[in-house]
């Protein structure tokens, strides 16, 4: 990893500041979780939303982090990308994220809608036969990326129409919603074996001189692509604050910046596999918070995993930190007394939590428990864990 050098006295200072501390102290009293329409119906029925939105609520949630781009579409209308099919089938009036974002700041909750899929595309998707040489390749000229099922492919972040249509994909949900925030996770990246595509490579060779090297994992060249994804990420940031100050001057302001919250996965992976540099986007204050996934299986993995060096530096450096819990997926679902016991581990290092995912809580995969009996359970369980916590940002 990175050390901090000589950029990151600035940085950390600024942090430390008091702001810093107060947004982390917020962070801390999170309770949040990801939503999202695979496996799950919720989407497509507004009755749905609200019921989902109320029992939340009523269960100490605070936080909402509904997946609104996946496999090269969106859940809403958007002149960037094609519209989710089954919502267009069923319903392509509906705007299931505006929908539930008003539905969640009514009972004081917010909402963070979730960039799942980032920078890549199916590629079958009508951009990729449009626009060819904004697609990153390997060595040999592939671009296919087996994921998830499908044969995907992945737009290169140093490229001016892919950034223009990646913040342009953000932007018109933040304004048409007037959402709190939102998330990227480790599908915001570069993966490490792709560069070697034409506008890559004559790119490289304006700024170095020489041809990209032949070894993908060569310090310097994974440095510089690196840098195209940091570089994004800071053009989002500052378009993000444009919209806010002109939201001021509007009188239609949200009281507090739009937040840029990042899931991505351990940071030595992150890093070396998807170009990912989270430790430098943290003390350059690229991004407000970070989420860390740890889906260990037994309590004292997970308490293990609390310690990474990484995570350890982002509290050191006063980054707000929520950690993330695996609730119930498929055919694993985890119990309510090891839910509990890690809740309270990761409470007690002063992290917020989000839990994967909302069909898990006590839906589709609430497991032998039953619904009934995890629904009451996580209303005391956060009932006890917010006593101890200062209130959330509202």
């Amino acid at each position: 990893a990175l050390s901090a050098g000589p950029l990151a006295a600035p940085a950390v200072a600024q942090l430390r500041g008091a702001a810093r501390e107060q947004v982390r102290s917020q962070a801390a009293s999170r309770i949040g979780v990801w939503l999202t329409n695979s496996p799950s119906p919720l989407y497509y029925q507004p009755a749905r939303i609200d019921r989902a939105v109320q029992e939340l609520a009523a269960a100490g949630f605070t936080t909402l982090y509904p997946n609104v781009w996946s496999r090269g579409t969106t859940f809403h209308r958007s002149r960037w990308a094609p519209m989710e099919p089954a919502l267009q089938k069923a319903n392509p009036s509906f705007d299931p994220i505006c929908h539930m974002t008003r539905a969640a700041q009514r009972r004081g909750m917010e909402v963070f809608p979730w960039f799942e899929y980032g920078l890549m595309e199916p590629a079958t998707a009508k951009v990729v036969k449009q626009h060819p040489e904004w697609v990153l390749q390997r060595r040999d000229g592939s671009t296919a990326y087996p994921m998830h099922g499908t044969t995907m492919v992945w737009l290169n972040p140093a490229h001016p129409g892919v950034r223009e249509r990646f913040i342009g994909l953000i932007t018109e949900i933040v304004q048409r919603c007037g959402v709190d925030g939102i998330q990227l996770d480790d599908h915001f990246a570069w993966p490490v074996e792709l560069g070697y595509d034409p506008f890559t490579r004559q790119l490289y060779r304006q700024a170095s001189g020489q041809e990209p090297p032949a070894n993908h994992t060569d310090r310097f060249w994974m440095r510089w692509r690196r840098q195209q994804l940091t570089e994004l990420l800071r053009e989002l940031r500052s378009t993000l604050r444009e919209l806010d100050e002109q939201a001021r001057k509007d009188g239609k302001g949200k009281g507090h910046p739009t937040w840029i919250s990042l899931s991505p996965g351990p940071f030595r992976f992150a890093y070396n596999r998807w170009l990912q540099d989270w430790e430098l986007w943290t003390v350059g204050s690229l991004v407000d918070d970070l989420v860390v996934q740890n889906y260990a299986y037994s309590v004292q993995g997970f308490a293990k995993d609390l310690n990474q060096p990484a995570l350890v530096k982002a509290n050191e450096w006063g980054m707000p930190v929520e950690i993330g819990i695996l609730a119930g997926f498929g055919g694993r679902t985890t119990d309510m007394t090891t839910l509990a016991e890690k809740v309270r581990l990761a409470k007690g290092r002063g992290h917020g939590v989000i839990y994967f995912y909302w069909e898990g809580l006590w839906g589709e995969h609430a497991g032998r428990e039953g619904p009934a009996l995890r629904q009451r359970a996580f209303t005391d369980l956060h009932r006890s864990v917010q006593r101890s916590s200062p209130p959330g940002r509202r």
